[in-house]
């Protein structure tokens, strides 16, 4: 089955900004994983999965040839393409755009691209398998091009009732190679919350309300200059300081860098974790955390419209400005809460850097509305 509408073409020079207030769902720091492919005898699928932009190695020979940074392979596909199966790293999300990156793949790139999904909760080999006939057509044959982003925008998508996937297939035709897939969207949150059972009885869990795994939010921050501050919502603490959020030096007396979240569960406060993990000569002095408590700001509500940094519904999270250290995963909670703290229901979050620096993950705990 295919969309009926024909997606709409993006620039490579407008992909970026087009898709600034969304996640890239197709990604192995967000748990995405390959399950399985026809064929990848020149360069491993999962490469497609991999967060930064494909690399090139002039001369590097391996056992199989030229080594290439993306998914390659074998000449001559005697099928009409080649596919590769993955399963996404969040529960259930919404894709709103997609993406091809041919990478440095001149001669030997794949000519079209197309996509499928699906929504399932069968098993994985159940999904893997060339015979499962749940794919639904997402993306029509695109044509690709040698060395080049390509990107779609899909006509189904909508914001108010995203359509929700599990799994996806890309299918290159007929062969050959691409760098990199990214998915544009952001995760569909379970319907219920989790409950602990306490001398009370049953009591709402606290859950992580920013995570991107939520459907948590990167909108906007001052200063992007070595990393971009979408990685503060991904999953685990990272393997090095290139999967943070690092801004660059500032000169200006009382400058601060600042980043805005759009929680993906709206909701009240009890924890704040500020994690330095691998800033170890360049971690902000102090931080700041605010928020903006649901219905004061008419732009609450959308997650395309980005609240300014001083508008004025911001409102102190965590108690002033808090002293930080290197490598260190710093928690705020209990009477390092302002009052009320875990008593408002909150859509946006802000993290200011007291003056600059980098920061690996901003993690707000609490209780969804």
């Amino acid at each position: 089955m295919s969309t009926q509408e024909s997606p709409s073409y993006i620039p490579a020079s407008e992909i970026d900004t087009t898709f600034a207030h969304t996640t890239n769902l197709a990604s192995s720091a967000l748990n995405t994983r390959i399950l399985a492919c026809s064929n990848e005898y020149f360069a491993a699928a999962s490469n497609l999965l991999t967060p930064t932009p494909p690399i090139n190695r002039p001369g590097v020979f391996i056992h199989t040839g030229a080594w290439y940074d993306g998914w390659e392979t074998r000449r001559h596909n005697p099928d009409p393409y080649d596919w590769v199966v993955i399963k996404l790293g969040t529960a259930r999300a919404a894709i709103q755009g997609v993406e091809i990156d041919t990478g440095f793949f001149v001669g030997n790139y794949g000519e079209k691209a197309e996509l499928q999904a699906t929504c399932t909760d069968a098993e994985d080999a159940v999904v893997a398998d060339p015979s499962y006939d749940g794919w639904t057509t997402i993306l029509p044959p695109q044509p690709c091009g040698p060395a080049q982003r390509r990107a779609w925008k899909l006509p189904d998508y909508d914001p108010a009732n995203p359509v929700a996937y599990t799994h996806v297939r890309l299918l290159m035709y007929p062969d050959g190679g691409f760098g990199r897939l990214r998915l544009y969207g952001h995760a569909i949150p379970s319907a219920k919350p989790g409950v602990v059972a306490g001398a009370g009885g049953e009591s709402q869990a606290d859950e992580e309300l920013s995570s991107a795994l939520c459907g948590g939010l990167a909108l906007a921050a001052s200063d992007q200059h070595y990393t971009p501050c979408s990685n503060l919502l991904l999953p685990g603490r990272g393997k090095d300081m290139g999967d943070g959020w690092e801004t660059a030096r500032s000169r200006a007396p009382g400058y601060v860098d600042w980043a805005i979240v759009k929680l993906g569960l709206p909701g009240s406060v009890s924890r704040v974790v500020v994690d330095t993990k691998d800033f170890r000569g360049n971690f902000p002095r102090a931080v700041r955390v605010h928020g903006l408590v649901q219905g004061e700001g008419e732009d609450n509500a959308s997650s395309q419209i980005v609240p300014a940094h001083d508008h004025p519904g911001w409102v102190e999270i965590v108690k002033g400005d808090r002293r930080c250290q290197a490598d260190t995963e710093h928690v705020f909670q209990g009477e390092e809460l302002a009052a009320g703290a875990d008593e408002r229901v909150f859509t946006h979050v802000k993290l200011t850097l007291v003056p600059d620096g980098g920061v690996k993950r901003f993690r707000i705990f609490g209780k969804r509305a």
